[in-house]
């Protein structure tokens, strides 16, 4: 679900550069991070506990960059 809300806003242009204030234009290297994995008897798991992504502005005369697992404060409605 993370992954498809990040790209969602990054098309709609709703995921701001804190630097430029322009939109976001790209991102990479997402990832789920694992909160626990579990096995037994049959039923198995896996808890995510959220994910990170690293963001990237892309607008010219911007090189802002960043690794966080706090993307969704850089959506703005």
């Amino acid at each position: 679900m993370s992954l498809s809300t990040i790209k969602d806003a990054i098309a709609k242009g709703k995921m701001t550069c804190p630097s430029c204030k322009k939109p976001v234009t790209k991102f990479e290297k997402y990832v789920d991070m694992v909160d626990s994995v579990w096995d037994g008897a049959g039923d198995s798991n896996t808890e995510f506990k959220g994910s990170k992504v690293t963001l990237i502005c892309g607008n010219p005369s911007c090189d802002w960059k960043e690794r966080t697992e706090y993307w969704s404060n850089y959506i703005t409605e």
